[in-house]
């Protein structure tokens, strides 16, 4: 939520050094952890923290330097993290048995520090607001369409973690998958994101974000709910490559969909900032609490998590769907 005010103030360049340095303090911090409060200092706090800090500006900047193009923008700015999502993992699976767990963490701080450094040069702020604004736009909660999409896109983001959190473990403790493969799902799940997040987001341009949004989030809930009936290796891995792809229509678009919802784009950075905190409290629901659903010993809820995931994302799907009839008119051909 800070980082969104501390855009619209300007300070576009304080944001991406403030959160490359943590970031990479992060990863060097976490080389040296022994215990599990470090760990939760080092890349909870710190690492979060600064992506935080780099999130923002990386989609709140583009509304200002596109318009017939934005959703491609976007989609291929989202994409950086899904390829991001497919590289660090195996680097990190590859190097920890040749060179141990503290320099396998160090060689990512390092590829996160050269990475870095190229917004750090070339972002630069095209469109600088008038006057300060608070932290928080109180003027946002009487705009329906922007509290009506956020809530929407919350929903959404608890089911889609559930998947993202546990197919993985969901693999490995049933046999379907090996430890190697299980370890894979993710980076073969994020590398179909990216295509997701990328083209999907291209045809929102001339087709319409929310029309794109609501078959999307469907055929997210239809995969989730799906893996009630995986029972081997072939169904899991095809439930993640679809998830993959389908999950980042839903991951590429929210941020399309805010750039254009809000009308004045002095307030992006503010409105982006209240909108994306409250969606990263998705992640503390989905994940922890498909934990609690899953439980522990030796018996996990399994059906409990995966329709716990599918309700979630089938309600956001709801959702999306009654704020397009609204828009639209209860027209079923039109760009919205």
């Amino acid at each position: 939520m800070l980082s969104g005010p501390i855009f619209d103030r300007g300070y576009l360049r304080f944001l991406i050094v403030s959160g490359a340095f943590l970031v990479v303090l992060g990863y060097m911090m976490l080389s040296l952890c022994h215990e599990f409060w470090q760990v939760i200092l080092a890349q909870g706090f710190c690492i979060g923290f600064g992506g935080a800090l780099l999130y923002l500006p990386a989609i709140a900047l583009l509304p200002t330097y596109f318009k017939k193009r934005l959703g491609m923008a976007l989609g291929l700015a989202a994409a950086g993290s899904s390829t991001g999502g497919v590289i660090y993992p195996i680097v990190f699976y590859r190097l920890i048995d040749r060179i141990g767990f503290g320099w396998t963490t160090r060689v990512l701080g390092f590829i996160a520090l050269v990475t870095l450094l190229v917004p750090a040069f070339v972002m630069k702020m095209r469109v600088k607001p008038a006057k300060v604004r608070a932290i928080i736009d109180v003027t946002a909660f009487t705009d329906f369409q922007f509290v009506f999409f956020t809530i929407s896109c919350l929903l959404g983001f608890i089911g889609l973690y559930v998947v993202f959190f546990y197919i993985s473990f969901f693999g490995s403790y049933t046999g379907y998958t090996n430890d190697s493969l299980s370890f894979y799902l993710i980076p073969i799940l994020n590398a179909a994101s990216v295509f997701g997040r990328t083209v999907p987001n291209a045809l929102s341009d001339k087709v319409g974000i929310l029309n794109l949004l609501v078959p999307g989030t469907v055929v997210c809930s239809i995969l989730i709910f799906s893996l009630l009936a995986v029972h081997n290796t072939a169904g899991i891995i095809i439930i993640a490559v679809f998830f993959g792809f389908f999950s980042g229509i839903f991951i590429g678009l929210p941020p399309v969909g805010l750039a254009v919802i809000i009308a004045d784009k002095s307030k992006i950075g503010t409105r982006m900032g209240m909108a994306f905190a409250l969606i990263g409290a998705a992640v503390l629901i989905g994940g922890p609490g498909a934990g609690a659903i899953l439980g522990n010993g030796e018996v996990l809820h399994w059906n409990r998590v995966w329709i716990f995931g599918g309700v979630m994302t089938m309600g956001s799907a709801i959702s999306f769907a009654t704020l397009r009839m609204i828009k639209a008119g209860g027209k079923l051909m039109y760009k919205v």
